[in-house]
């Protein structure tokens, strides 16, 4: 892609999330989640294979069907209450709408499907766009409102999200399809905190972004996206397959990596606020997640040659990648854990 066009594309998607941060009314809201969706639309077309024209296709119409009933919910809240600020959203329908949107935008239960199949379409990078900077414009319109949504359907969203991101990513051998379930659990974990304790939603944004950003990269590193080739890493570059492999246990919440402390501090607040039953749901579904993270360690780092593959084996990894982003990302993933403290000190 021309630089000067790849320049004005991610200025555009940095355009869209500042103007959605910054603004108080709705329409304004709604422009800039729009410039970021048709912004990252040509990035993820630019490879002009059927596959990633399909999954642009399949992204564009969800995102505007998001977009149309963002536009719906506010004007039909205009029209109750007279207001077209984001904080004064008492109309019920509008709220219900709201939220039904925004969850197809990020990705939640029961509106997920459209998810797994896009980001199997794209190439890693645009991928880690979708799945990290994408998630952010619609996650600042949810905390700002919801105080206002109906706590039963934040709740039910979040448990859902948990249980089908994990559910969904047990069969799966495609490693973007894993980490597109991966993503919907965890948007799960966020929700459900969110009406109790925003800041922790913000805590868990962004160690999710570390931590998928770290999992994007090193799967870059290695050229890998199918559990096939995963297998061929350890023989291919020992120190990487490694690395990934803690990569993916903080994604699931092992301690004593990065992962762990969200889901620490989110069940802690749960059983606080007397919810010992829907905290329990949730540590049983990250369970579940577990159980692929592990599945990929063990074909990482378990499965070494003679083994067979149906594969063709890279030999050689590519030395003309950046190292510096992976290794930033890989490190803060692996020992952030140790300033829990600090960032409970933030919270309270």
């Amino acid at each position: 892609m021309n630089p000067y066009v790849l320049t004005i594309l991610l200025s555009s998607l940095g355009l869209g999330t500042t103007l959605t941060f910054a603004s108080s009314h709705w329409l304004l809201a709604w422009m800039g989640l729009e410039i970021n969706t048709l912004a990252i639309t040509p990035l993820m077309a630019q490879h002009h294979h059927p596959r990633a024209v399909e999954a642009t296709t399949k992204y564009f119409l969800t995102q505007a069907t998001a977009a149309a009933m963002i536009l719906f919910a506010s004007t039909t809240n205009a029209w109750m209450t007279g207001e077209w600020s984001i904080n004064d959203l008492s109309n019920p329908i509008a709220s219900t709408m709201f939220v039904a949107a925004l969850a197809l935008k990020i990705g939640l239960a029961p509106m997920h499907f459209w998810m797994p199949e896009v980001l199997q379409g794209l190439d890693l990078l645009t991928g880690l766009i979708l799945s990290t900077w994408q998630k952010l414009a619609p996650f600042a319109l949810i905390i700002q409102t919801a105080q206002t949504i109906d706590p039963l359907l934040l709740t039910l969203l979040g448990a859902a999200s948990t249980l089908v991101g994990g559910w969904g990513g047990l069969n799966q051998t495609q490693l973007r399809k894993v980490l597109a379930y991966s993503s919907i659990a965890h948007m799960g974990w966020m929700i459900i905190v969110i009406q109790y304790a925003p800041q922790l939603t913000l805590i868990a944004l962004g160690t999710y972004i570390i931590m998928t950003s770290a999992a994007f990269l090193t799967l870059k590193m290695s050229l890998t996206t199918k559990i096939s080739t995963l297998a061929t890493t350890w023989s291919k570059s020992p120190v990487l397959a490694s690395t990934t492999a803690l990569v993916l246990l903080s994604l699931g919440g092992l301690p004593p990596l990065t992962g762990f402390m969200p889901k620490w501090m989110i069940l802690q607040e749960l059983a606080k606020q007397d919810l010992p039953l829907i905290a329990t749901i949730m540590a049983l579904t990250a369970l579940i997640s577990l159980y692929f993270y592990l599945r990929l360690c063990y074909a990482m780092t378990l499965t070494v040659s003679p083994h067979t593959t149906n594969s063709i084996t890279p030999w050689r990894t590519q030395t003309t990648q950046v190292s510096l982003p992976p290794a930033l990302f890989i490190v803060f993933t692996l020992g952030l854990l140790p300033i829990t403290p600090a960032v409970l000190m933030l919270t309270t």
